[in-house]
């Protein structure tokens, strides 16, 4: 089995990894680590554990983390997209569980010792955690076996600015670091993301044939779809049905299948601030060594970021997973 932590911000869209997570039989989940994002830390922290106990599996850890960016002010977290509680407006009790008491970051520092390049660690909200524990230990990217980052978009629009991906753009300095330290990083952003979509049909399935796991995606998700579906460039004639776009999920479903996806690679820097804040700029020049006017993409390492996807087959991957193997 992979051995996953989930670096993460719920988030609606978050929940939906987390369910894919939870319930395929390949995939060890050895934690969740939260991050502000989709909301303020104390809500997604709050989240993460209601979602744990909802899809079956309470007894898995959850460390809070950053509650803002390295460096900038944080951003108004998004409740026109996931609602004021991060999870569509659903007011949903408290768990009885609480987080742990070390941080996100000591915790992933932690498992990355316990257990020297088994970790798949992924990160689907704002990368302020990784930066931390990076800090904290500065060898820890030879310790995992690899990161994946949902975040960032390279040709594609941006959902924040004209160039910029949520993620990135919430804490851009923490990003770039990310980017310039030596590990096996993948990034799945808006280029393929915005190509697997969930229809409304696949989320009747998942609430007709995945127990309270479905149940509870499908609630979530009338608010999320509701968003996308006013967003006339999500929807095209050939196909109006409701929709939401499978951000976070698609990173974890990268992980079994990960010949789904094709990459382009280079060096990677992000923009930390003006009308480009966020914006994740690839080195993509044939045989470039950062040889150029400016300093900033030299003595740098090579990233890999997805350019292209089987959007059906990660989409049935997805729904047939947790129809098939949800806990409860």
């Amino acid at each position: 089995m992979q051995k996953i932590i989930l670096d993460t911000d719920p988030g609606i869209d978050d929940a939906q990894a987390i369910a894919f997570v939870v319930a395929h039989p390949e995939l060890d989940l050895l934690g969740l680590t939260t991050v502000f994002g989709n909301a303020d830390v104390e809500t997604t922290t709050k989240n993460a554990l209601i979602i744990l106990d909802k899809f079956g599996c309470p007894t898995v850890p959850v460390a809070k983390g950053a509650g803002q960016p390295l460096v900038q002010a944080r951003m108004p977290a998004p409740d026109f997209v996931h609602g004021g509680d991060g999870l569509g407006n659903l007011d949903l009790a408290k768990s009885k569980n609480t987080a742990l008491d070390e941080s996100a970051a000591e915790f992933i520092v932690r498992m990355a010792n316990q257990y020297p390049s088994e970790i798949s660690l992924v990160a689907v909200g704002p990368l302020t955690n990784i930066a931390e524990a990076v800090r904290l230990d500065p060898s820890l990217p030879s310790k995992l076996k690899e990161l994946v980052v949902m975040g960032g978009t390279v040709h594609r629009f941006g959902n924040v600015s004209p160039v910029a991906e949520a993620n990135f753009i919430n804490d851009p300095h923490a990003a770039d670091i990310v980017c310039g330290f030596d590990w096996p990083l993948r990034i799945i952003g808006l280029d393929v993301t915005l190509d697997v979509m969930l229809h409304d049909s696949d989320l009747a399935q998942l609430r007709d044939k995945a127990g309270q796991t479905g149940q509870f995606i499908w609630d979530t998700s009338r608010f999320y779809v509701d968003f996308y579906t006013a967003d006339q460039n999500l929807l095209s004639e050939s196909n109006p049905e409701r929709r939401c776009a499978m951000h976070d999920a698609s990173a974890v479903v990268y992980l079994v299948e990960r010949d789904a996806f094709s990459f382009t690679s280079g060096v990677a820097r992000v923009a930390p601030d003006g009308f480009a804040t966020g914006q994740l700029i690839i080195d993509r020049k044939p045989n470039s060594v950062g040889n150029y006017a400016l300093p900033f993409w030299q003595n740098r390492p090579s990233v890999e970021a997805a350019m292209q996807v089987d959007s059906e087959r990660v989409r049935a991957a997805f729904l047939n997973t947790i129809i098939q193997h949800h806990l409860i």
